[in-house]
């Protein structure tokens, strides 16, 4: 059943027409269904995951109650925000995103909570970077209003995993590109009549490091598994002020990188081919998460 504020908001939604930005720029409606395929991945991970393990197999690992039961709380939340997003888009007008197959390859519930972290981590990421986008002011505080949940889910999960719940004054914004890259690495399959969406993945980045855990000055390797770059290659850490870029390392599958000061909690790395943008058009490879302890 919908909450008493989401069917106030639907209503106040299906009285704002969607916005352009600019002539090349997403409608919101398009941003609301980018929204929308994000809320399907993670309220099909949360609804699949509840079902592949009990109360009592996170007892077993090790977590309470209390944990299983506020990570129910925490997919009943996703499951509200695909039915609210799915609504304001009807009631716009437009045609919601339908979800699609995915494969998480979760084996057990540390594996589920680590992969939960990553997700919520993501979909703040998502909504920050989307925000500056939506011209409906109705359409940005239901946006800004997920976006919040989002953020506590995460700093829940994050503490859960006994990795800090804030651990920098700011969130990393990513772009819709580079939140699809992340999001693409689960996606199997989506029904053929979703409507079509103007974003593109980039070659998939991996991180692996000796120096565990990882932190500012550790090594890192950014694997580039079934492809090869050439040229000049760098790296950039992304941050809501812009990108710090350092030099790479190239070795046998992947490039080298030291890790910059500035940078902790869940962090974003991608490959460019400049030092002085990370956007669409020289952006290599990635984004790669990574866990920068503080």
């Amino acid at each position: 059943m919908k909450s008493t504020f989401a069917v106030a908001a639907l209503a106040a939604i299906a009285s704002a027409a969607p916005t352009k930005r600019q002539a090349t720029g997403p409608t919101d409606d398009v941003i609301l269904n980018y929204a929308l395929t994000l809320e399907h991945l993670e309220n099909t991970f949360y609804r699949e995951g509840l079902a592949n393990f009990t109360e009592a197999d996170f007892q077993a690992a090790g977590f309470g109650s209390d944990v299983y039961n506020r990570i129910k709380t925490i997919g009943s939340d996703e499951a509200e925000h695909v039915s609210f997003l799915s609504g304001a888009l009807t009631a716009a007008g437009a045609k919601p995103v339908q979800e699609c197959t995915y494969a998480f390859g979760v084996t057990s519930v540390q594996s589920f909570l680590a992969t939960a972290s990553v997700l919520e981590g993501v979909g703040v990421s998502a909504y920050l970077g989307a925000a500056a986008d939506i011209m409906s002011k109705t359409y940005l505080t239901a946006a800004g209003s997920i976006l919040t949940v989002e953020a506590r889910h995460s700093a829940y999960i994050r503490n859960v995993n006994k990795q800090s719940p804030f651990p920098q004054p700011f969130d990393a914004p990513l772009s819709y590109n580079e939140v699809f890259t992340l999001a693409a690495g689960f996606i199997t399959g989506c029904p053929a009549d979703n409507p079509a969406l103007p974003v593109k993945a980039f070659p998939s980045l991996s991180t692996s490091s000796k120096d565990m855990p990882i932190k500012t000055g550790s090594t890192i390797t950014l694997g580039t598994a079934g492809y090869k770059i050439e040229g000049t290659v760098y790296a950039a850490f992304i941050a809501v002020t812009g990108p710090t870029f350092v030099e790479t390392k190239a070795v046998n599958g992947g490039f080298e990188v030291v890790v910059p000061k500035g940078f902790a909690g869940q962090s974003y790395v991608v490959l460019t081919s400049c030092n002085t943008a990370a956007t669409d058009d020289t952006i290599l490879a990635g984004p790669a998460v990574v866990e920068i302890s503080s």
